[in-house]
């Protein structure tokens, strides 16, 4: 059987990992040699300059880093991919490997903070142009990308506030004025959903997050055509921004769960959020499974579930936030999402932690926004959680 011919969850297992298995061992190995040797010069030198597959040293390539590529490659549908050491890595070099001076990127306003001080701090410095559209708003997206850009850069659904940008409409879109349109799909995972299938050119994911699944290792990873992934390949070979072969195996050893852990994921976040729209001293709840999210009808058009992300603004703001979230037994207040344990924290410590309060309210994000990561916990004793620690904050909250 191909690829093509199995389901999801048998990919994310199997996929990638058979060319690499050693001396009849059933799990990839981490190699960490640094370089590797040839007493054919000939041989040696068609591996170095891509004639033949092979390996000549770390920065370039590595045996364990490859297999994750290609299971990420089979996931995403995708013909080629190469990884970073970080998901900003694979971000900042996919752009710079586009982007010169002169040129013009469209993307939305609320992006990852990371991303955003890109959009508003590095690349105005090198006289790119960023239009920054309203979130949501399509008719905006596509009167700046009519004007013409380079780049269109999509997120969906954001960080933190988990809105839904229509993907096949925006990569039309883009298209129409020749645009190379990029996705990051880190929160709608290669399980939910898959914008090279809705024609997106290239798909980003922070692979720390629920590739891994288990808040273990960095990496980040950009699949799409052979032409335009050897393109950002190039530059990320000779810029450095090299995964670590550990931090591959532990990614690859994490995507073999990870149709199992996103289902449970999406579930756990589809009930904690109705929990949460119950609750007098919460304001909203954003997450675009629920019918009342604005762009619910487009979310469920284009992922095949809604996610493990979601957040909630609550009143009295920043000093609700201070109370609550200490209260919280079975939930990591830390900056980091996709992992088996529910993880929450305010977007003013965690995706938006650069920005200043005045940017994150143009942005939409509140000081009293909470994201929440759901984990793979019983969702009843989550929400049993939750319901003690409101208990303690219900006293002094104005409902």
């Amino acid at each position: 059987m191909t690829h093509k011919d199995i389901q999801i969850g048998t990919k994310a297992v199997w996929a990638g990992e058979k060319e690499y298995l050693v001396h009849g061992a059933t799990q990839v190995p981490v190699v960490l040699s640094v370089a590797y040797t040839y007493d054919d010069m000939d041989e040696w030198y068609d591996v170095a300059t891509g004639k033949k597959k092979g390996h000549i040293y770390g920065r370039n390539t590595n045996p364990t880093v490859q297999a994750f590529e290609d299971k990420v490659k089979v996931l995403e549908g995708a013909e080629a991919a190469t990884s970073f050491s970080t998901g900003m890595a694979a971000i900042s070099n996919t752009l710079a490997t586009f982007l010169l001076p002169g040129d013009r990127i469209v993307s939305v306003k609320d992006t990852y903070g990371g991303t955003n001080k890109i959009f508003t701090e590095f690349l105005p410095r090198q006289n790119i142009e960023v239009a920054l559209a309203e979130t949501g708003n399509h008719e905006s997206i596509e009167a700046e990308v009519a004007k013409g850009c380079k780049i269109l850069y999509l997120e969906t659904p954001t960080n933190p506030t988990v809105k839904i940008t229509d993907i096949e409409r925006m990569a039309k879109a883009g298209h129409e004025v020749g645009a190379i349109v990029i996705i990051d799909n880190t929160f709608g995972t290669p399980i939910n959903q898959n914008p090279l299938e809705l024609g997106v050119d290239l798909v980003i994911h922070s692979a720390t997050k629920f590739l891994c699944g288990h808040a273990d290792a960095l990496g980040g990873v950009l699949v799409g055509s052979q032409e335009l992934v050897e393109q950002v390949y190039h530059y990320r070979e000779i810029n450095g921004a090299t995964m670590d072969p550990m931090a591959a195996y532990l990614t690859l050893r994490g995507m073999k769960t990870l149709h199992l852990r996103v289902r449970e994921q999406c579930k756990n976040a589809m009930e904690l959020a109705r929990y949460l729209q119950t609750k007098e001293s919460v304001e909203d709840v954003f997450y675009p499974g629920l019918e009342t999210h604005p762009n619910h009808d487009i979310a469920k058009k284009q992922m095949k579930d809604f996610g493990g992300m979601l957040s909630f603004a609550v009143k009295g703001g920043v000093d609700t936030v201070r109370d609550l979230l200490p209260k919280l037994q079975y939930a990591h207040r830390a900056a980091n999402l996709g992992s088996v344990e529910t993880t929450v924290g305010p977007a003013r410590t965690t995706s938006h932690v650069e920005c200043t309060p005045e940017e994150r309210a143009a942005m939409g994000i509140p000081e009293g926004l909470i994201r929440v990561s759901c984990g793979i916990e019983n969702i009843e004793d989550i929400i049993a959680d939750f319901e003690q620690a409101f208990k303690h904050v219900e006293s002094f909250v104005k409902v």
